[in-house]
């Protein structure tokens, strides 16, 4: 199984792919991607057995495209969404704002 950047067209296996994730939205139900090779970033939406991607369009994310990955898992945290493939799991933690004048 082979994931498409759809930027340049690499494809990487799925641990090379789901390490690249990072900053999950939770309010929009996004996970930030950033291409390992060309650097392209996207957002993407994980379904159960497969990735969503699309784009932001009238305050909501449309899906366009789908690519399926047989057996993909997602669970919801707190502040982070835990994404499993067989025995193996990817943490995209969520970007937690400061507050400006905290100590």
């Amino acid at each position: 199984m082979l994931i498409p950047c759809f930027a340049c067209e690499s494809r990487f296996h799925p641990d090379e792919y789901f390490r690249a994730c990072h900053d999950y939205h939770r309010g929009k139900d996004l996970v930030a991607w950033t291409c390992p090779r060309c650097g392209n970033q996207d957002e993407l939406r994980v379904f159960p057995g497969e990735l969503g991607f699309g784009y932001a369009r009238r305050g909501r994310f449309d899906v366009s495209d789908r690519v399926r990955v047989p057996g993909l898992r997602r669970r919801r945290q707190d502040l982070r969404l835990d994404i499993s493939l067989d025995e193996d799991v990817w943490r995209v933690s969520t970007r937690t704002r400061q507050l400006v004048g905290a100590h």
